[in-house]
C-alpha cells in the first residue's frame, strides 16, 4: 500500500515536471527564434525606434521680428523668425488682422496692417493657428447716422457738425490663446504717415490757433483737407494760403468749388490724377475725394482716404477723414447713398 502511493505520488510529480519542462522548451525555443531572426527576443515594438513612443510638436517660438519698425500706413512685408511655426495661420498686429498670412516651420510673414489711429508706439503682434478674416482695421468707422446734417452745408459749425463714430472692431481671437508673441514699432516714416498721423490728430481737436475754422461761413471740409497736404509735405503759395489762423485764406484753400479745379489745374506739379468713382482700384490712403450732392457737377464736400480694404466679394471699401461731419473713418458709400442719395464722388490721386 505504501509503495503504491509512492509510485503514484512519483508519477505525478513527474508529470507536473513534464508539463514545466514543456513550458520552458516553448519559451526557450521562441527566445532561440527570435535571436535566429535578428532579434534580441523582447519586446520589439518598445525598441523599434519611435514605435510605441508619443510625439510631440515643437511649440512654437517667435524669435525675432524684421522690419524692427513699420510706417503708420503699414502696407509692408513683416517676417517672424523663430521655430515651430509650421501651423500659425493667422497674426494680429495691435488686435488688427494682417492679410497675407503663410507660414513656415522658421518664418511667418504676413503684411502690416495700418495702425489703427495712425498713431505712432508700440503693437503686439500675435500668432494664432487659427484663420482670422481681415476685415476694416479702423478701431473707429463712419458717424452711422444717415444724417446729411453740415456735410458742405451752408452755416455749419463744429459743434452742430460733430457726430462721434459708432466703435467697430474685428473679430480676433483672444490674446491669450496665440502660441508665440512679438512685437513691432509703428514710426511717421513716411509723407503718407505724416498726412494721416496729422488727420487723425485734427478730425475732432480743430487746429484752431494755426488755421482756425471755416465753419460759421460754410463749412471746414476744405480747410482740413489743405492742412493735412500741409503735414504731407507741400507749401503755402500765393494761390494757396491760410494765414493768421483763418483771418486771411484763399479760395482753392477752404472754398471746395474753386480747390478741386485748382488741382486740376496744377495736377502734373503735384502729381495727382483725376480719377471717377469707378477706378476705386487705383485709390490709395492719403488721396482726395470730392463729392457732389446735387449732381450739378459742382464739389459740395471734400474729405481724405483713410482707409482702403476689399471685402470677400470684391467690393472695395473706402472711408475717409473729414470736418463737417467730423469723422475719422467715414463710409464713401454710405455717404452718396444713406446720408445723400443720388450723390456722386470722384477722386483725386496721388501717382507716387
Amino acid at each position: 500500500m505504501t509503495a503504491s502511493m509512492n509510485r503514484r505520488a512519483l508519477l505525478s510529480l513527474a508529470g507536473v515536471a513534464g508539463i514545466g519542462l514543456a513550458v520552458a522548451a516553448c519559451s526557450s525555443g521562441s527566445d532561440d527564434a527570435g535571436k535566429k531572426n535578428g532579434s534580441s527576443g523582447k519586446n520589439d515594438n518598445a525598441e523599434d525606434g519611435n514605435a510605441g513612443k508619443s510625439t510631440t510638436t515643437p511649440k512654437p517660438v517667435a524669435k525675432s521680428l524684421t522690419p524692427a519698425r513699420v510706417p503708420l500706413a503699414g502696407g509692408v512685408t513683416v517676417t517672424v523668425a523663430g521655430t515651430g511655426l509650421a501651423a500659425v495661420k493667422g497674426v494680429t498686429v495691435g488686435g488688427v488682422a494682417a492679410r497675407d498670412v503663410t507660414a513656415t516651420a522658421s518664418k511667418v510673414t504676413f503684411t502690416a496692417p495700418h495702425q489703427a489711429m495712425y498713431t505712432a508706439g508700440d503693437a503686439d503682434v500675435a500668432l494664432f493657428t487659427e484663420s482670422i478674416e481681415p476685415s476694416p482695421s479702423a478701431n473707429q468707422s463712419s458717424d452711422g447716422n444717415g444724417s446729411a446734417a453740415n456735410d458742405g452745408q451752408t452755416g455749419a459749425t463744429q459743434d452742430s457738425a460733430t457726430a462721434t463714430p459708432a466703435p467697430t472692431t474685428a473679430p480676433v481671437p483672444d490674446p491669450s490663446t496665440a502660441v508665440a508673441t512679438s512685437s513691432v514699432a509703428y514710426a511717421a516714416l513716411t509723407d503718407v504717415d505724416r498726412q494721416l498721423q496729422y488727420a487723425m490728430a485734427h478730425w475732432k481737436d480743430y487746429n484752431l490757433s494755426e488755421y482756425g475754422t471755416m465753419n460759421p461761413i460754410g463749412g471746414d471740409c476744405a480747410n482740413y483737407v489743405s492742412q493735412t497736404l500741409i503735414a504731407r509735405g507741400w507749401e503755402q503759395r500765393s494761390d494757396w494760403y491760410n494765414r493768421a489762423a483763418g483771418a486771411e485764406h484763399s479760395a482753392t484753400w477752404t472754398y471746395c468749388p474753386t480747390m478741386d479745379p485748382w488741382l486740376e489745374t496744377n495736377a502734373a506739379e503735384f502729381g495727382l490724377t483725376r480719377r471717377s468713382s469707378d477706378e476705386r482700384d487705383k485709390v490709395k490712403v492719403g488721396d482726395i475725394v470730392f463729392y457732389d450732392w446735387n449732381a450739378n457737377g459742382s464739389p459740395d464736400h471734400t474729405t481724405i482716404v483713410s482707409e482702403v480694404f476689399t471685402e470677400s466679394d470684391g467690393t472695395i471699401r473706402i472711408k475717409s477723414a473729414s470736418h463737417n461731419q467730423d469723422g475719422p473713418y467715414r463710409d464713401l458709400d454710405e455717404m452718396i447713398t444713406v446720408q445723400h442719395p443720388g450723390g456722386t464722388a470722384w477722386f483725386q490721386t496721388f501717382d507716387a
